[in-house]
């Protein structure tokens, strides 16, 4: 330690007159006692106040410029040195450094900004708004030969990547086709991974997404799985996870999406499509998230159901009702439910079996499936009078409805439950329906259902309960009453910030009810006609004429 303080006294006076000899001297004797005791000799430094000398002799045409660098990037191990060296003013010289031609010099000066910045969001930020990406990227394609070069360029880029203001300045780079040559020359599993976890965070924004499809990573990817689909080394397991969920990643882009599908005839789909039926789940999961994603407008969807991919996928599910592997389960009915969006694929889907299958799933514990079972059958039912009613008489169907729609640790179980339960209701205009609901216990969780804060899901509810006032108004009327239906219908009339066809559903069922001697004396005892009446002035003209009815029939009823 004694030899470290005088290295640094010597370091002091030669930096002043930039004697090279001596000051190379005092470098390797710093390097040494950093490789010997880290965290001691960087406190000697710091002490010592050498760190403010050091910009000085970062000159691109000193010799010693690698060694100086060196030293920082040892002394920024240190979290405790960090702040200190961004003090000194040791950044902005570092970052000139990124444009000399010696590797030496390119390798130390990065592992130096990247030991300072090393988690801080800040100070990675400030070196992207100091243009660091462009450089970096630059380097790569020069340097990519040199391998500890691109290591360092690969982690830069891997922490930089995080931060979301990155993406537009790599996006104006050419950091896809370097990323996607140097994946291509790669034939160790560290190496490919270390790229890998650079193009997950990048390829999360849309424009450097289709930049890495043109760039021809799809391709890579397939050939990764392809080499690993068989594999049982841990490594080819994790390579194939790896390359299959960023192919899906690609995929949520509507741009890269859409270039991949070319019309259901690309390349890259067909071979999606055959990961669905095969032995491995992880190809089996990233198919169907596959399917998922390119089912996100009617034309894709209408295609792949034309050309059978129900079937596929059906038989999927039916492989995993015993085996029981949650993400599959899931992914696959996220894409059936996708599916089923377009008007003219309902039919089709439910001639296929597919609510069959899909109830075959009813007494999952799994609130993910459970979420995904109710969407795809509430897609399937909607117009579709038949269907809804054979749904909506199902005994077992209805009553686990009623048992989720009180899943309030899930509110997107509990919501989605609900939503189903209105749909059977709306969409089969049945009276069988209607009592299997009263008789499930239903009515209560859809009076509930129209004090939501969404005001679909009010409307829903709303349309659903004036189909039951209407169908079977006896069987429903004690359900009425024990949910205080009139006395929500009431609030919703009197908020002001119920919209108009909120007030509009409210008013008709309020006529609806009426024929209920309960209900009646309960309208009567609320006065609604004063709140009906200040209705008939409201700006939307079908609310104003509801409100004229509505005060007709109270008046008449009194």
């Amino acid at each position: 330690m004694d030899n470290l303080s005088e290295a640094l006294e010597k370091l002091k006076l030669a930096s002043t007159d930039s004697a090279t000899d001596s000051v190379e001297s005092c470098l390797d004797c710093l390097l040494k006692a950093l490789a010997n005791n880290n965290t001691e000799a960087s406190v000697k430094i710091q002490e010592m106040g050498v760190l403010p000398l050091l910009p000085t002799l970062l000159n691109p045409q000193s010799s010693c410029t690698p060694k100086v660098a060196n030293v920082i990037a040892e002394v920024a191990k240190n979290e405790f040195m960090r702040s200190p060296c961004v003090e000194a003013g040791l950044i902005p010289p570092l970052i000139q450094l990124l444009n000399s031609t010696d590797q030496e010099v390119l390798l130390q000066t990065g592992r130096a900004l990247g030991n300072i910045c090393y988690d801080s969001h800040s100070l990675q930020a400030q070196l992207i708004n100091m243009g660091v990406i462009p450089t970096l990227v630059k380097l790569l394609g020069i340097h990519s030969h040199n391998t500890a070069l691109t290591e360092m360029c690969l982690i830069a880029f891997g922490n930089l990547a995080e931060l979301e203001s990155s993406k537009e300045q790599f996006a104006s780079t050419n950091i896809a086709e370097e990323l996607v040559r140097l994946f291509q020359k790669q034939t160790e599993h560290e190496k490919k991974e270390m790229i890998f976890e650079v193009l997950a965070p990048l390829a999360e924004n849309d424009v450097i997404k289709l930049q890495l499809v043109e760039a021809g990573l799809v391709e890579c990817l397939l050939e990764v799985v392809a080499q690993t689909v068989d594999g049982e080394r841990e490594e080819d397991i994790a390579q194939l996870k790896t390359a299959s969920d960023l192919m899906v990643l690609l995929l949520l882009g509507d741009e890269s999406m859409q270039k991949l599908f070319e019309g259901g005839k690309g390349s890259v789909f067909q071979r999606v499509l055959s990961w669905i039926p095969s032995h491995n789940h992880q190809l089996q999961l990233a198919g169907a998230l596959a399917i998922a994603n390119f089912a996100r407008n009617d034309g894709n969807c209408i295609h792949m159901v034309d050309t059978g991919i129900v079937q596929k996928l059906l038989e999927l599910l039916d492989r995993h009702v015993e085996e029981g592997n949650v993400t599959v389960q899931h992914a696959a009915l996220s894409a059936l439910r996708n599916l089923a969006i377009p008007v003219v694929n309902k039919s089709k889907m439910l001639s296929a079996g597919v609510a069959d299958v899909v109830l075959k799933f009813l007494q999952s514990e799994m609130p993910p499936v459970q979420f995904k079972l109710l969407g795809t059958l509430r897609m399937l039912i909607d117009t579709q009078a038949e269907a809804a009613d054979q749904l909506g008489t199902n005994g077992k169907l209805v009553e686990r409805l009623v048992e989720w729609c009180e899943a309030k640790d899930h509110a997107g179980v509990m919501g989605e439950s609900n939503r189903l339960l209105s749909a059977l209701i709306r969409h089969s205009k049945s009276k069988e329906v209607v009592r299997t609901v009263i008789q499930g216990g239903g009515v209560k969780h859809l009076v509930t259902m129209a004090t939501s804060e969404h005001m679909i899901m009010q409307n829903e509810a709303l349309v659903a309960l004036g189909l039951i006032a209407a169908l079977d108004l006896v069987a429903a009327e004690k359900d009425f009453v024990g949910a205080s239906l009139v006395s929500v219908l009431h609030k919703l009339l009197s908020d002001e910030r119920s919209a108009p066809e909120i007030k509009y559903n409210s008013m008709i069922l309020i006529c609806a009810v009426m024929g209920s001697e309960p209900l009646h004396k309960e309208v009567q005892s609320l006065a609604f006609i004063d709140v009906v009446s200040k209705l008939r002035a409201h700006e939307n003209k079908t609310v104003s004429h509801q409100a004229s009815l509505t005060e007709q029939r109270l008046t008449a009823q009194s």
